[in-house]
């Protein structure tokens, strides 16, 4: 293994994230749009820090040198991670103070500081902190009998220096999360952050005393949880008391003030404790996941995207939803493609009384999820409802284990998973007695059973009532829930038994293909590239002469462009308003492609930690339609970046020449196309007697 082959990861995620900022830096994007591109960056970047900085932490301190395939071990990948993630914080601030704010104001919205206010305004204000902010803020004295609380991750914070009596101590005060952040003026154009609101009335919490100064400040924990499943008794259980030792966490980030006085910096650093590396002044507002309200400021129409509400499928339109997937297999492409269509399959199992039971995964799903009301509903109406709820989907466990009690209560079978692997896979099963005889329905998706994400992430849901598929995802879930063996599948591959394999022998066999003169061509379309053993396959592949191309959203490990090693590979990156989320596999054959569809990314965790599934799209119909789909994608000149070669960096597309595509645009521009015709064609269909008269 050769370290220069391979890209360190969290270096290539920071390289992503700078792609989500580069679309916050856009000038061709509506303003409104800008705000909350550089929310989601902020946000990712909470996340990176609570997950991927903190265990390369903990590796750290428990000395463990032991390098990543770049080479880097895990100090050498925090000291550049800190130099990246600053840079990238700056670039933020940047983009906030000198593009979004003075923008924002040329469309007539303002964020004032509280100096800036009128004297109405000023009465206004003080009268939201006396009758809202005041009952509501708890100051925390900090002194000899009063230790220093603990500070909530991600929370906004003051640190408060007091003065009187001759002494001088520190109290802390959190602005509240309950309410907006965002504090309208009546003007309804001018605004104010709630921070700045509260430090000037600061001192009324404090009365009797001085307050010298106040600074905010916000901290990001360890948020990785550490669960020893093998010796928990009640996995839910165990995972509730997991979810609350998140709070308590070691800071890995500390954020503060850029014009923090040095007293209460040094009492921070020491209280915290944090070290230079993990500190980030910063120059404007803390936490700019705030930008998301931002949105909700103005309903002016040319301050965001056009509404692009997701197309119904007509094929389902005043029908029977069985007669119609019993018809033939259907691809649904989300979000241009509604996601009603899966939620009524389950909706309409619920209340149909020829359906005997429901079976299905369920990883990440909305707060108010549908579906899940829809599996209650079939429990209640005397089905057999069997949940397969994955309690470790990272910050999504406190909402899985609410539904999971809901679903129990119901009288739904739930399952919690396999002891040491995530249930990643997206299945429903129906099962459903009609004349011929019981009959299975199958959805399968590359992305979660969530309403409200399937509206932003793209992705690909086969419905089919084919055997083949009914049987191996019957045999699947009796694999799952209980001590049943795996015996072959006819149109699955399912981790972590056996997806890598089948992964490993399509990518040889290309290989040989391409040594033999035979067609061969890999295009691969997922969230993250990072197995080694895959990578090292793709470079074999692309020495023998396989065009590869991969579509990767975020972290690629592989190095494109690598003269006699990666010549043949290029790698782009689609970012734009809706999240890249769908994977596909596809597999030229000496002219027979196969086509797979997956909820894995190549990546170790969902090879070989995690239950996935990859399936075969055998309609040909529908493999045309992938085909397209994949050809559009590759002709987007407005949203893609590609891989420099032998680099880290990505860079947009030579426009010069081009047509301007957004692939993103032209999907949904398909499906309202396809929605106007199909209605346009059942229409000539209608049979409209003709007067004799």
């Amino acid at each position: 293994m050769k370290p220069a082959l391979y890209i360190n990861r969290e270096l290539s995620w920071l390289e992503f994230n700078y792609r989500v900022l580069e679309e916050a830096l856009d000038k061709t994007n509506p303003i409104l749009e800008r705000f909350k591109f550089l929310a989601i960056t902020a946000s990712n970047m909470d996340e990176f820090f609570m997950v991927r900085v903190a265990g390369l932490t903990e590796q750290y301190y428990a000395g463990r040198n032991k390098p990543d395939p770049a080479g880097m071990t895990p100090k050498q990948q925090l000291d550049a991670i800190s130099e990246a993630a600053h840079d990238l914080m700056a670039q933020q601030y940047n983009c906030l103070n000198r593009q979004l704010i003075p923008q924002l104001e040329q469309n007539g919205i303002k964020f004032v500081t509280y100096d800036e206010l009128t004297p109405e305004e000023s009465d206004y204000v003080k009268a939201y902190f006396k009758t809202t902010l005041f009952p509501v803020i708890t100051p925390m004295a900090i002194d000899q009998s009063r230790p220093f609380p603990l500070i909530a991750g991600k929370s906004l914070n003051f640190i408060v220096e007091i003065g009187g009596n001759g002494e001088e101590s520190y109290a802390f005060v959190q602005v509240p999360g309950v309410v907006n952040r965002i504090f309208k003026l009546p003007s309804g154009k001018r605004c104010i952050l709630l921070e700045e609101i509260i430090r000037r009335h600061i001192n009324k919490l404090f009365k009797g005393y001085e307050v010298l100064s106040a600074y905010c400040f916000r901290i990001i924990r360890n948020a990785d949880l550490d669960i020893d499943e093998e010796d928990a008794h009640d996995l839910l259980v165990e995972i509730e008391e997991s979810v609350k030792q998140r709070k308590r966490g070691q800071p890995v980030r500390l954020e503060v003030e850029k014009d923090i006085c040095k007293k209460s910096f040094e009492f921070l650093k020491k209280e915290l404790p944090a070290d230079e590396q993990s500190i980030y002044r910063v120059s404007g507002p803390l936490d700019l996941t705030y930008c998301f309200a931002v949105s909700g400021l103005s309903d002016a129409p040319e301050l965001s995207d056009p509404q692009m509400p997701p197309i119904p499928r007509p094929e389902f339109e005043d029908r029977n939803i069985f007669d119609v997937i019993r018809e033939g297999d259907l691809l649904l492409h989300h979000p241009y493609d509604s996601f009603d269509a899966v939620v009524n399959l389950v909706k309409e199992a619920a209340a149909d009384p020829n359906v005997l039971a429901i079976k299905q995964t369920l990883y990440r799903v909305s707060g108010n999820s549908p579906i899940i009301n829809a599996l209650i509903q079939a429990a209640e109406n005397g089905k057999q409802v069997t949940a397969l709820v994955e309690l470790k989907a990272r910050f999504d466990e406190e909402n899985n284990i609410i539904w999971a009690r809901k679903l129990e209560k119901a009288g739904c079978h739930v399952i919690y998973g396999l002891v040491g692997l995530k249930t990643h896979c997206k299945l429903c099963l129906v099962v459903r007695q009609e004349d011929d005889g019981i009959r299975r329905y199958v959805h399968l998706g590359t992305g979660n059973y969530n309403d409200k994400t399937a509206k932003t992430y793209t992705d690909l849901g086969l419905l089919t009532a084919k055997e083949s598929y009914g049987k191996d995802i019957s045999a699947l879930f009796n694999v799952l829930t209980g001590y049943s063996k795996e015996l072959g599948w006819s149109r699955i591959a399912v981790a972590p038994t056996g997806l890598r394999q089948m992964f490993t022998t399509a990518i040889k066999r290309e290989t040989e293909n391409a040594k033999k003169g035979r067609p061969s061509r890999i295009i691969a379309k997922m969230n993250s590239l990072v197995d080694v053993d895959i990578i090292d396959l793709l470079y074999k592949a692309s020495q023998a002469g396989v065009k590869i191309t991969l579509i990767i959203r975020g972290i690629c490990c592989l190095r494109s462009g690598i003269k006699g090693i990666s010549d043949n590979i290029t790698v782009i990156s689609i970012v734009g308003r809706f999240l890249e989320h769908s994977r596909i596999y596809y597999f030229e054959n000496s002219g027979s492609p196969i086509i797979w569809l997956s909820s894995a990314d190549w990546m170790p965790r969902n090879l070989d930690r995690r239950v996935e599934v990859a399936f075969e799209v055998t309609d040909e119909k529908l493999r045309n339609k992938i085909k397209d789909i994949i050809q559009l994608t590759l002709k987007d000149t407005v949203k893609a970046r590609v891989q420099q070669p032998d680099d880290i960096r990505y860079k947009r597309i030579d426009k010069r020449g081009k047509e301007l595509i957004q692939s993103q645009l032209a999907f949904y521009a398909e499906a309202k196309k396809y929605y106007k015709d199909y209605k346009k064609e059942k229409t000539k269909d209608v049979f409209i007697p003709v007067s004799s008269h």
